[in-house]
C-alpha cells in the first residue's frame, strides 16, 4: 500500500504542476478533470507525507536509543518512539479509508424529493421544516437550491416538495438523508398537549445530464396544465405547469415552480434522468453487493432512519444508534454531527468487507 501511497504522491505533483500550466487552464474540459483527479490524490499526499515525517522520527529515535545513556532522556525517547509509532497507525488507518473507491457520484449535484406521511397535516408541517433544514444545510455549504414542484396545504405545510441542491460535493454529504423521517412533537392543533408521531419521506437522486441518460421521445408523455399554487397573478392563465409520464416505467414526475414552460419541461426532465439512472444503478449495485452498507441501511423509503423528538431535543439515528441532544441545531442545518458519523461507518464497514475479501 506503502508503494501504492508514494505512486499517488508522485503524480498528484504532476498533476499540481500541469494545473498550473496557461495551456491547461485554457483548456476547460482538461483542466476541470485534472482539477478533480488532483481533490481525490491530495488527501492521499498529505497522508503519505505525514506517515514519511513519522517514520523518519521513529528511526531517529532507534537511532538516538543505541547512543544515549541518561535515563531520562532515554525514557523521552521511549515516549517519542511509541508516540511516532502509534501516529503511523492512525495515519495509515485514514489513507486505507481515504483509498476506498469513491461513489461515482458524489461530486454530482441532488435532486431531493419530501413527502408528508402519516400524520396527516402535522406530516406535511414535518416535511416543511426538513425542507428548511435542508435549505439551510446548503447556504452552510455555499451550495444553492432551487425549487422544482411543490404542494402545499393550507396550514403551510407540504404534501410533497421536490427541489435541486446545486453544488460539487451535495450527493456525498446528502445521499445518506434517503428514507423514512419520523417526528415526535405535540402539534399546534393537539388541544390537550399528546405527544403525536408522524413521519415524511425522503429520497436524494443525484442529477443527471441529458448526455448520460438518453429517453426516446417515444417513451414518454408530457402533459401541460396551469400551475396551482404561489404565483400571483401568472396563476390560472398559462400553462406552464408539466407533468411527464415515463411510459415503459410508469413513472411521474411535474414542475410548476417556472414561468416558462420550457423551463419546466426542462427541469421535469432532469428529474426522470435522475430517477431513471437511481433505478439502473440501484440494479448494478444489488448485483455487486446484496449486502452493501449494512450499517448505515439500504437507504430504503420505506426504512426508518432518524427519529427527532422534541420533548428530550433529541434526534436520534437508528443506522448507527447515534443521539444528539441538539434538535434545534440539526433543524436550523447543522447536520455534520449527523452525516459525518455515517460517513465513517460506511467507510469501515466497506474496509471490513475489503479485508475478508483479501482474506479469501
Amino acid at each position: 500500500m506503502l508503494d501504492q501511497c508514494r505512486q499517488m504522491a508522485e503524480r498528484c505533483a504532476a498533476v499540481e504542476a500541469e494545473l498550473g500550466r496557461p495551456e491547461t487552464a485554457s483548456d476547460q474540459a482538461r483542466y476541470l478533470s485534472l482539477l478533480k483527479e488532483y481533490r481525490t490524490l491530495s488527501p492521499i499526499r498529505e497522508g503519505y507525507l505525514n506517515w514519511k515525517a513519522q517514520k523518519e522520527q521513529e528511526e531517529e529515535a532507534v537511532r538516538m536509543l543505541g547512543e544515549e545513556n541518561d535515563p531520562e532522556m532515554l525514557a523521552l525517547i521511549r515516549d517519542t518512539l511509541e508516540e511516532s509509532r502509534e501516529n503511523q497507525e492512525t495515519i495509515l488507518a485514514e489513507i486505507r479509508r481515504r483509498m476506498l473507491p469513491r461513489d461515482e457520484d458524489d461530486d454530482r449535484s441532488v435532486i431531493v424529493e419530501i413527502r408528508s406521511g402519516a400524520g396527516g397535516e402535522e406530516a406535511a408541517l414535518f416535511a416543511s421544516d426538513l425542507y428548511r433544514m435542508y435549505r439551510m444545510f446548503a447556504e452552510k455549504n455555499g451550495w444553492k437550491t432551487n425549487l422544482v414542484n411543490a404542494n402545499e396545504t393550507e396550514l403551510g405545510g407540504f404534501k410533497e416538495i421536490a427541489f435541486f441542491v446545486e453544488g460539487s460535493g451535495a450527493y456525498a454529504k446528502l445521499k445518506y438523508e434517503s428514507g423514512v423521517h419520523r417526528v415526535q412533537r405535540v402539534p399546534e392543533t393537539e388541544s390537550q398537549g399528546r405527544i403525536q408521531t408522524s413521519t415524511a419521506t425522503v429520497a436524494v437522486l443525484p442529477e443527471i445530464e441529458d448526455v448520460e441518460v438518453e429517453i426516446p421521445p417515444q417513451d414518454i408523455k408530457m402533459e401541460t396544465c396551469k400551475s396551482s399554487g404561489a404565483g400571483g397573478q401568472h396563476i390560472n392563465k398559462t400553462e406552464s405547469a408539466v407533468r411527464i409520464l415515463h411510459i415503459p416505467t410508469g413513472i411521474v414526475v411535474e414542475c410548476q415552480e417556472e414561468r416558462s414552460q420550457l423551463k419546466n419541461r426542462d427541469k421535469a426532465m432532469k428529474m426522470l434522468r435522475s430517477k431513471l439512472y437511481a433505478i439502473e444503478k440501484e440494479k448494478r449495485e444489488n448485483a455487486v453487493a446484496a449486502e452493501r452498507r449494512a450499517q448505515i441501511g439500504t437507504g430504503d423509503r420505506s426504512e426508518k432512519i432518524r427519529t427527532y423528538n422534541f420533548p428530550q431535543r433529541r434526534v436520534t439515528d437508528h443506522r448507527i444508534g447515534l443521539t444528539l441532544y441538539s434538535l434545534e441545531e440539526v433543524l436550523n442545518g447543522s447536520l455534520d454531527g449527523l452525516l459525518q458519523p455515517l460517513e465513517e461507518a460506511e467507510a469501515a464497514e466497506r474496509m471490513r468487507e475489503q479485508e475478508e475479501g483479501n482474506r479469501v
